[in-house]
Formats: C-alpha cells, sequence, structure tokens
C-alpha cells in the first residue's frame, strides 16, 4: 500500500477529485496548505503597493491506495493537475505498513 500526497493549485482541486473518482478513487483528504519552492513567492498589488507573497496557498490531496493502482492515481493527477506553469506542484509517495477501518476492525487494503 502507499499513500500518495499531491500539492496542487488550488483551482485544480474539483478537477483532481473528480478524474480520481472516474478511476474508482473514492477517499481522500484535502488540506489547506501554503509553500514555496522553485518559485520563491510572487509580489501582488494592493491598493497600489506592491508586496510579496513568500508562501504560495495550495491544496494537499492524500490518497491511500494498492500498489495496483498506484500508477494509475499518479498518472491521473499529473495529467489533471498539470498547467506546464511553474508553480503545478509536487507529488509525494511513501510506503503504508497498515491501515485500520476503525468502524469494521479491517486492516491492510480491504480498510482502503
Amino acid at each position: 500500500m502507499k499513500k500518495v500526497e499531491a500539492i496542487v493549485r488550488i483551482f485544480k482541486l474539483e478537477d483532481v477529485k473528480n478524474a480520481l473518482s472516474a478511476k474508482g478513487i473514492h477517499g481522500m483528504t484535502i488540506t489547506d496548505v501554503k509553500g514555496f519552492g522553485r518559485q520563491k513567492g510572487h509580489t501582488e498589488m494592493y491598493r497600489g503597493t506592491e508586496y510579496k507573497v513568500e508562501f504560495v496557498p495550495k491544496v494537499k490531496i492524500e490518497v491511500a491506495v494498492s500498489d495496483e493502482n498506484l500508477q494509475m492515481v499518479l498518472d491521473t493527477i499529473l495529467r489533471t493537475a498539470q498547467t506546464g506553469q511553474i508553480g503545478d506542484g509536487k507529488i509525494f509517495v511513501s510506503t503504508l505498513h497498515n491501515t485500520v477501518r476503525i468502524r469494521t476492525g479491517e486492516t491492510g487494503e480491504q480498510a482502503i
């Protein structure tokens, strides 16, 4: 089992969610996050004054998937979230040692 964490632009969230749902991936956790990468923020104008936004708002999508579905999930997120511009985000993959569904006590991939 793997945990996929994708940091994407806010306006891409619905597209990614719908694309994953269409592929049969229904469980996910969404978190509002702020950060910066190579772009190191950007500048904006407010009432004629320019100011620097160092931490850019994004969303983090977390999905637990079986090893068999990993590549499909990665391809779907990449295809759906990509704009081709700097700041599109990142995808991180880590190994899940176990998963437990609290309601039923199921473990492993049955709990996903």
